[in-house]
Parts: C-alpha cells; sequence; structure tokens
C-alpha cells in the first residue's frame, strides 16, 4: 500500500500522476483540510502534524509514503526519514527541467512562502539557475481557490493573474509549480498568460509559455524507489484506495470523484 498525504486536495495531482503507472496498486490519501493551507504555518508545527500523519498511515499498512506538499516536504521530510522505518518519497523543486527549456533565459516560479524559503529550493536553484534568472511570486489565493472548487471563472483568474503577471512583465516564459495545488490551476494559469501576451503583442519567442509541474517525475521516482525496496508495484486485489481528512471530508470525496471522471486509470 502507498500512503500519500498532503495539507488538503493538492496532493491528488500527484496520485494521478502515480494512478498513471500503478494503476493496480492500493492507496491510502490523507488530507490534512483542517489546518490546510500550511504555506505560512512555522516549520515545528508542520513537522508535527507530518509526524502523526505518518503514524496514522503506517497503522494502515503503508509501505511507503508520498510527501505530495511542497511545504510539508521542505519542513519535515529530513525529521521523517530519521524517525519512521519506511521510504518517503517528497516534492523536488523544479528548476533544473525549467532552466533547460526556458528561451527568454527568465523561469517564474510559484509556490508557497514555505517553499521558497526553504534550503532545498534555495540550493536547487543556485545549482542549476546560474545562467538564468528566476524570478518568484507566492501564489496568494491559489490553494483557497483548489480547495474550495474555484479553479475557473473571473474570480479565479483575478487572483491567479496578481501573482502570474509579475513573472510574465519580468520575461518568465517559463513558469514552475511549486505547489501541488497549483496544477489544478493550470488551465486558469495558461488562459491569463495568453490574454497578457495578446494585450502586450509580444513578439512570437515569448508566446511560447511552458508550465512544469513536478507530479510526473515524482512518480517515476517512486516507482524507482519501490522497485529498490522490493515493494510490489499492483496489489493483488487491485485498485483500491482509501480517503481520510483531518477536517471535513465532503470536499476530498467531492474533487476525488471530479478527478476520477476526468481520468480513465483511476
Amino acid at each position: 500500500m502507498i500512503g500519500i498525504f498532503d495539507s488538503g486536495v493538492g496532493g491528488l495531482s500527484v496520485f494521478r500522476e502515480i494512478c498513471r503507472i500503478l494503476p493496480q496498486q492500493s492507496y491510502v490519501y490523507y488530507s490534512d483540510n483542517a489546518n490546510c493551507p500550511y504555506g505560512e504555518k512555522p516549520r515545528e508545527y508542520i513537522i508535527e502534524r507530518a509526524r502523526s500523519i505518518t503514524r496514522e498511515l503506517i497503522s494502515l499498512g503503508a509501505e511507503i509514503i508520498v510527501v505530495a506538499c511542497n511545504t510539508a516536504t521542505a519542513a519535515a521530510i529530513t525529521t521523517l526519514r530519521e524517525e519512521f522505518p519506511v521510504r518517503f518519497i517528497g516534492m523536488e523543486p523544479a528548476v533544473k527541467p525549467a532552466a533547460a527549456i526556458t528561451r527568454t533565459g527568465v523561469v517564474g516560479v510559484l509556490a508557497t512562502a514555505g517553499t521558497l524559503k526553504a534550503t532545498k529550493y534555495i540550493d536547487t536553484r543556485e545549482r542549476w539557475a546560474q545562467d538564468i534568472k528566476v524570478v518568484e511570486h507566492i501564489g496568494e489565493g491559489f490553494v483557497e481557490l483548489v480547495e474550495s472548487g474555484r479553479t475557473y471563472g473571473p474570480e479565479a483568474e483575478n487572483i491567479v493573474g496578481h501573482s502570474l503577471i509579475p513573472l510574465l512583465e519580468a520575461g518568465a516564459d517559463t513558469v514552475v509549480l511549486g505547489c501541488t495545488h497549483y496544477p489544478f490551476l493550470a488551465e486558469t494559469i495558461k488562459k491569463v498568460a495568453a490574454a497578457y501576451h495578446a494585450d502586450s503583442n509580444l513578439d512570437n519567442i515569448h508566446l511560447v509559455f511552458n508550465l512544469i509541474d513536478p507530479a510526473p517525475a515524482v512518480a517515476r521516482h517512486l516507482l524507482e524507489v519501490m522497485s529498490e525496496e522490493g515493494i510490489e508495484t499492483s496489489d493483488p486485489h487491485g485498485f483500491s484506495i482509501r480517503l481520510m481528512s483531518s477536517g471535513n471530508p465532503e470536499m476530498l470525496q467531492r474533487f476525488y470523484s471530479g478527478l476520477r471522471q476526468s481520468c480513465q486509470y483511476i
């Protein structure tokens, strides 16, 4: 069984990619939505929540755990690896692939405050972005939009634009999604970017806009680690998932149901 947890429904964007390559596995997904968002919370608080959730997932039979939250990965994964006997897969800052494909030499990063100030992100940026410019912005209100299911429409576009347009104004043609909630806003992000480019009358080179979601790479890494650990990639009983929530489970169930309708492999 694979355990997955996040501050809310955002980790389902990672589960979606994991399920694409492990469609016959069993899962338990924990949404800590009673304490969402994590972005501005103290590091020690996030560590304690991660510990508590990890204990719960292991008690239910999780053999490996995916910390499907950039902020929780930054704050807690080192502690979790030291204190628990299972392997942990965390979220990686996707600066390296972004740096490889930018044509303008400017990469934007949308993330939470916790992720942007984390040592892991800073080290990754300094290692892989030496020859490019990186501009950053907190995705203000992004998590709240996703948690409430308001991922489309004028309100979402306005909130997304507040954080995205400064990156576009700086010349970013590639934007890293540094929070697992943000892929659920991908279409709105693309729409806002397209409108900005149209209004700005930019040259064609600037009209190539890339979004980098690290979830597929995380799913591939999970598969590699499971092979190393001798963990079966399928459950004898086939696919199953148990959804758990620290708060109201209705939004998690509703969000998962919508995800399942749009993904034939779930």
